[in-house]
């Protein structure tokens, strides 16, 4: 592809930091409350070096890792880390991590997440998970305590009940079939399940009943044509794949999965899902009309919705109901509900072009009703995390994490708002020095009582 020295993704809110920090004074407006003992570490793309800004696209830079540890009502510090796979040590002069490799990039730049008493870095379709310390540097590289060579998920979700991790994994070099995998809670892999498909479908994220595990085979898939062009991603919108969602048993076999066609759209991220007593399944979804049809470098400017789709197992039949118009993206919600009834999602405004601030939206998912809050004129959030006040407490007891990025300053805070009242104004607001790019996905790591 011909040379282009410009590219969005490198850019302005999302352009690379340069350097690791650690900053240990940190300006706080507000009060920390003091029940939030843990990291909070957020993922995303900071590339160290790009060749031909033309064939970049934004979900395969270098990954990052950007936290704040919080105790007692004190933040303690920020640290940001390069994920430490074999091409970044080798361009910062570092030694090769230990453990197993796997896929033709290793590049992990998607989610954190903590499991198994440990802190993992994931990414899908390639690199195997990366295995953190507690101040965020790498340690070693492998498929939690599996000796298995396979892609992993950016994506897994966790069973409250049993603490199991599901995911549903695919791999570029694979495109005729992706895997439901089961982490128990101390790390060791109980169920690596082949699931025929067509195409070689891109399935970011996917969604865990009761009984079932929900995956989303929509119209991104692999494309040749795009590897032959030299483009960073090679995924594209396909009008020939048949769009359709899966209703796999989290115990079954590959046969007693229940596919359902569904209008073309494709899902990033899903919210919650769970089952209603005559036996459907709804789950939550950001959609939009199409994906990575025109951009090559990051997300087609399309309008997103929020959306309740319910699935009949029995039928194979799909009702879709829109609940908000409002471009929006990153769902969560109180995981704790997960397969459960819920009642509140949290998404944040998302705009590609990132010409202006965003606002953070509460659904109330009961009653209908809407609460924003307005971070100012220039402020962007991230993806947001909900923390409970405790093990026991109400759904919007507790608070609402994320880092928000100033365009005018160039420069980034850790908010907390009130998740009862997230309209008001923050309780804490935690400054940095520094810039967090726009990235992907983090979570709340709670210290172990």
């Amino acid at each position: 592809m011909p040379y282009r020295a410009s590219n969005r993704y490198l850019e302005g809110p999302y352009a690379p930091v340069t350097s690791e920090r650690t900053e240990t004074r940190l300006g706080v407006r507000g009060r920390i409350p003091p029940q939030l003992n843990g990291l909070y570490a957020r993922i995303g793309p900071n590339p160290l070096h790009v060749d031909n800004p033309a064939v970049y696209h934004w979900f395969i830079g270098d990954g990052m890792v950007h936290g704040i540890r919080l105790r007692d009502g004190s933040a303690l510090w920020y640290r940001n880390r390069w994920i430490g796979t074999d091409s970044v040590n080798r361009r910062l002069g570092r030694p090769v991590a230990p453990g197993l490799r796997h896929g033709v990039s290793d590049v992990v730049n998607t989610n954190v997440i903590g499991h198994a008493g440990r802190i993992w870095a994931l990414v899908e379709a390639g690199a195997l998970p990366v295995q953190l310390d507690a101040q965020l540097a790498t340690e070693r590289h492998g498929y939690f305590d599996a000796p298995l060579l396979r892609a992993y998920s950016a994506h897994p979700h966790r069973d409250p009940d049993s603490g199991e991790l599901h995911a549903v994994c695919y791999d570029g070099l694979e495109r005729r079939q992706v895997r439901h995998v089961v982490v128990d809670r101390a790390g060791a892999v109980l169920r690596d399940l082949a699931v025929p498909v067509r195409h070689g479908p891109m399935i970011h994220d996917c969604a865990l009943t009761k009984h079932y595990v929900v995956i989303f085979d929509l119209p991104v898939t692999f494309s040749m044509g795009a590897l032959l062009r030299g483009e960073g991603l090679p995924y594209r919108w396909n009008a020939a794949h048949i769009p359709r969602v899966g209703l796999l048993p989290r115990a079954g076999a590959p046969g007693e999965l229940r596919w359902l066609e569904i209008e073309p759209c494709y899902v990033f991220h899903a919210g919650n899902a769970c089952e209603l007593d005559d036996g459907s399944v709804i789950v939550d979804v950001i959609t939009y009309p199409r994906q990575l049809a025109r951009s090559r470098g990051g997300l087609d400017d399309s309008r997103t919705r929020l959306e309740r789709w319910q699935l009949a197992p029995e039928s194979c039949a799909v009702r879709r109901q829109t609940l908000s118009e409002e471009r929006q993206e990153f769902p969560r919600f109180d995981e704790r509900r997960a397969t459960h009834p819920y009642r509140y999602l949290y998404t944040v405004g998302f705009d590609p072009q990132m010409r202006a601030g965003q606002p953070l939206y509460r659904h109330d998912l009961r009653t209908g009703a809407l609460a924003r809050h307005a971070f100012g004129a220039a402020q962007v959030p991230s993806e947001v995390v909900f923390v409970p006040r405790g093990p026991e407490s109400d759904e919007d007891d507790g608070w609402l994490l994320g880092y928000v990025t100033d365009l005018a300053t160039d420069r980034s805070a850790l908010v907390i708002l009130d998740a009862a009242l997230p309209q008001d104004e923050p309780q804490a607001v935690i400054e940095l020095p520094v810039r967090v790019p726009l990235g992907f996905h983090g979570n709340w790591i709670a210290d172990q009582s």
